[in-house]
């Protein structure tokens, strides 16, 4: 029996913190850090850095949905990053760094809309969401030095401080989601 795979883009801060946690999650089986929803072809980091773009930094997750959900990829979204904050993930600010959902498929909009409506009326956050739930417009891939950084310089400053404290919430949080070593 082949499984079809799906997509999903989801912006939560800086990239190199949201992919070091979906590398780690079964049934993912690619994540790649981008760029999406903006309004230049083919923009650079420094270009997304200057918030002129209209772009996310995003991570792309290929999955198979017979492994692991949508709705369990977007619980571990929401458990990673503040969606509550406008343009914003700790120090990192601008609109490059908003909550996104940027879906492929009808249903994939369908479960984030009623994921964003359920932890809407559980009051979690105590403020109001302001993840964005769009469909996926205008995907460019980051530059290679941004794919796997954090497996590749976990000892980095912001890898140990920002990235670090995301992986091992997820590791604490979504045991059974996680990648058998």
């Amino acid at each position: 029996m082949t499984s079809s795979f799906e997509t999903l883009t989801l912006g939560g801060g800086c990239f190199w913190c949201t992919e070091a946690v979906f590398v780690q999650v079964s049934g993912v089986v690619d994540v790649e850090s981008g760029y999406s929803n903006g309004q230049m072809h083919q923009p650079t980091y420094e270009e997304v850095c200057r918030g002129t773009t209209g772009h996310n930094e995003v991570v792309k997750l290929i999955y198979d949905p017979s492994q692991v959900t949508t709705r369990e990829l977007l619980e571990v979204f929401f458990l990673i990053h503040d969606p509550t904050t406008l343009n914003r993930q700790g120090n990192d600010s601008g609109t490059q760094y908003r909550s996104g959902i940027y879906y492929s498929t009808q249903e994939q909009q369908q479960i984030a809309t009623a994921v964003v409506r359920d932890i809407t009326a559980s009051g979690i956050y105590g403020r109001p969401l302001v993840t964005e739930i769009l469909p996926l417009d205008n995907y460019w891939p980051a530059e290679d030095y941004h794919q796997d950084f954090f497996a590749r310089n976990p000892n980095q400053g912001y890898c140990q401080a920002v990235a670090a404290p995301k992986v091992a919430k997820f590791r604490q949080t979504f045991t059974r989601l996680q990648k058998v070593p």
